[in-house]
């Protein structure tokens, strides 16, 4: 385990990428995820979806995040495709699914980033609404959305009552899985945070907190959680 910083793994995504003379497939994560980190007190390991993840291989973290990307695959919740949802990513969604179960069996200090939330209640059971509206007003361009939190939450512990976040997704929590809180909501009821009852620190946002790296706020609660755990 790390003695000062502690490692906190990322999962990253697999795209095809240009840099350099290169035009080549590649292991991606937005640097907000690092600079958040960093910042936080942490130091990042970025976690591909390729190789075995299981709780022996990622023994050496602290903590993890399970990044934002694409829509999970319907199937792994037992339900057709909806219109709207995205080609899966099963590699993606293979490799998350067992970071999670691997983190959950360590007791690893767990923070999902909008489709990491999504991965965290499909990996216990719980489903997704495949779309709905007002959360995504274009590609690229993220929603200022308020959210009320639940007092007596880690979320509460952290941000308080209410505060802002950004948000970029067109599917949302449905059934929310056995053992996970909901612990905040937007004002259309849209489930915006979720967290594991009992854990040390399993926590999920709807949000993308990595937009703003001038709000540490969760990232430096989920690296309080993983010196504990150190």
């Amino acid at each position: 385990m790390s003695a000062s910083k502690p490692l906190i793994g990322i999962s990253t995504y697999l795209e095809r990428t240009r840099f350099g003379h290169w035009d080549v497939e590649a292991a991606v994560l937005y640097r907000g995820y690092l600079d958040c980190v960093v910042r936080a007190g942490g130091n990042p390991v970025m976690l591909p979806p390729v190789g075995t993840w299981t709780a022996e291989t990622i023994g050496f973290l602290d903590g993890l995040v399970i990044a934002g990307g694409a829509d999970v695959d319907p199937a792994a919740y037992g339900a057709d495709p909806h219109p709207k949802t995205g080609e899966p990513r099963r590699d993606r969604d293979d490799a998350e699914f067992a970071l999670v179960a691997a983190a959950l069996k360590l007791d690893l200090p767990v923070l999902g980033v909008c489709r990491g939330m999504q991965v965290l209640n499909v990996a216990l059971g719980g489903t997704l609404h495949q779309h709905i509206e007002g959360h995504n007003p274009a590609p690229g361009v993220f929603e200022h959305t308020g959210i009320a939190v639940d007092p007596g939450t880690q979320l509460h512990t952290i941000l308080g009552d209410r505060t802002d976040v950004q948000c970029h997704h067109h599917q949302s929590l449905d059934r929310v899985a056995d053992g996970l809180r909901v612990t905040a909501r937007a004002s259309d009821g849209t489930v915006e945070a979720v967290e594991l009852v009992g854990a040390r620190f399993v926590v999920g946002v709807q949000s993308h907190p990595e937009q703003d790296i001038e709000d540490l706020r969760l990232f430096e609660a989920l690296v309080a959680a993983a010196r504990r755990s150190a």
